[in-house]
């Protein structure tokens, strides 16, 4: 457990965990005038001529933008803007640590989606990619849709594109272990929030086509108005089970994805599922069923959101190769293609997979290198 009084002490000592690091040293008159005035006169009106050379010669073109309204973080809920803004510090501390890539966190209040996405359209030049987070579904939905029709550099939420990668990239070698056909998996997504409609949609594009949906109300059919119509459209595209609960759907299931809360799955429905059942146990900080409950039951391969167990599911085994890559590559669309090519790279670097060997550690060697190079290779093809 992480000492709390050190973490406080930690992040006041230093105001945070982030600061600004020169590229060089100003020590002389010769060096200022390269650096400030007036050699930047000279840069300004280049690319007063030419925008784009503002990524050649400003930071612009190696600058990521991580972006809040805290409207939605997981395990707290809605804690606004400000308390947003230490997840997103991290994250970005994590871009430089894992990937040397430079990111910063930006904190936005929760207005209307449309001045929410002309707020960052109108300081998108300064960036090379904005990286959103912890915003709450519908509305990240149309943000991010917005942002990636409107801007020339990539637009990603790590909550939806993250999770649902490395969800695929546990999934393809959880089926390898089971001995099971990746298409042919029978899938209960269990919460269908933005993590779980990405998820969702990855899995479609990886070709697996029965997968029942479930949420709040239950099973999410087309035609049901509760739900938004990011979730009735998925219902149209995917074969579901017969049932309405997830206590009805469950049975005969190879896989089992939360995305949801504590303590949803019990062990009988473990039980009922197909033969060498596949548990994704992935709410945070309480799983959806304790790992070892789930074993006992006859699970073949448990997963968890947490780092207490073995195959830990985080978004971190992402989003610093992703943009690594696709600041390399100059790719300017995270679409799903590029998703799926990206899961395949990061199932690859687990050679045999085991029972509590799906996805890499966290720090192993290679994670950000693999994603990376997935990035370049589809963006040479």
């Amino acid at each position: 457990m992480v000492d709390m009084n050190k973490v406080l002490k930690l992040h006041e000592k230093h105001t945070g965990v982030l600061g600004i690091d020169s590229a060089f040293d100003v020590t002389n008159r010769t060096e200022l005038g390269e650096a400030y005035t007036p050699g930047v006169a000279d840069l300004a009106k280049l690319i007063e001529k030419d925008e784009t050379q503002k990524n050649k010669y400003t930071m612009s073109g190696k600058l990521v933008a991580i972006i809040t309204d805290g409207s939605a973080v997981l395990g707290l809920g809605n804690v606004g803007p400000s308390a947003g803004l230490p997840i997103i510090e991290g994250k970005a501390l994590l871009y430089k640590d894992f990937a040397d890539v430079d990111a910063v966190p930006l904190a936005l209040d929760q207005v209307p989606v449309d001045e929410f996405v002309k707020s960052i359209k109108n300081m998108a030049k300064s960036f090379a990619g904005i990286h959103l987070e912890d915003i709450a579904a519908p509305r990240v939905f149309e943000i991010e849709e917005k942002l990636a029709n409107e801007l020339d550099i990539p637009v990603y939420h790590d909550d939806q594109t993250g999770t649902a990668i490395v969800v695929l990239a546990g999934l393809i070698n959880a089926a390898k272990y089971v001995d099971k056909p990746l298409k042919n998996l029978k899938v209960v997504i269990n919460g269908v929030g933005a993590s779980g409609v990405a998820t969702a949609k990855i899995l479609l594009a990886a070709g697996i086509k029965h997968i029942t949906l479930v949420d709040i109300n239950g099973v999410i059919r087309e035609d049901d108005m509760r739900y938004n119509n990011y979730q009735r459209d998925l219902a149209k595209q995917v074969i579901q089970a017969n049932g309405q609960t997830l206590n009805e759907v469950i049975t005969d299931q190879d896989v089992f994805v939360g995305l949801s809360d504590a303590n949803v799955l019990d062990a009988d429905q473990v039980k009922r599922m197909a033969t060498n059942p596949i548990v994704f146990a992935l709410a945070n900080p309480v799983p959806e069923i304790d790992p070892e409950d789930a074993k006992k039951a006859g699970a073949a391969i448990v997963a968890t959101g947490s780092s207490q167990w073995p195959n830990q599911v985080n978004n971190i085994l992402a989003f610093p190769g992703l943009f690594k890559g696709l600041l390399a590559s100059g790719l300017k669309k995270v679409d799903m293609p590029l998703q799926v090519k990206v899961a395949e790279g990061l199932a690859g670097l687990i050679t045999k997979p085991g029972e509590q060997s799906i996805v890499p550690g966290v720090f192993d060697e290679g994670v950000v290198q693999a994603v990376s190079q997935a990035v370049m290779e589809y963006a040479n093809n």
